[in-house]
Formats: structure tokens, sequence, C-alpha cells
């Protein structure tokens, strides 16, 4: 695995989490390094983390607090 892919990993925490999960991973990094994006790919959607899911996740926040303050009228 390259150095830079390293750094990548240990500097975000949900990468190096998936990565302890999915040890296929340390291998397939390591003989194709171009396979980041893909990997990077996977974490975003097994933790939730894509832009579309935290859009959502902003929303579901904004009704809870809308319906809070409606039962408070």
């Amino acid at each position: 695995m390259t150095l830079e892919l390293q750094f990548k990993i240990k500097e975000n925490e949900a990468y190096l989490r998936y990565l302890r999960q999915h040890a296929q991973w340390y291998k397939i990094l390591n003989r194709t390094p171009w396979e980041f994006k893909r990997f990077e790919e996977e974490v975003k959607r097994e933790y939730h983390l894509s832009k579309v899911d935290r859009l959502e996740r902003a929303l579901g926040t904004f009704e809870m607090l809308e319906k809070i303050l409606v039962s408070f009228k």
C-alpha cells in the first residue's frame, strides 16, 4: 500500500474502522492502489456518509424539531 493511501486511511476514522472490519481490503489496496475510490464508495455506503444521507439526516432532525415546537404551542 502506498504511503499516501496509508495517510488517507489513518486520517479518517471511518476508513480505518471499515478496513479493520473488512480485512480483504488490505490485500486489494496493497495490490491495486487505484481501487481506493471504490473503497471510499463502499465506506460511504456502509456508514451512510454520502451527501444524500447527510441531507436526509438533517431533514429528519428539522422535522423532529418542528414536531416538538408544534407540540409546545
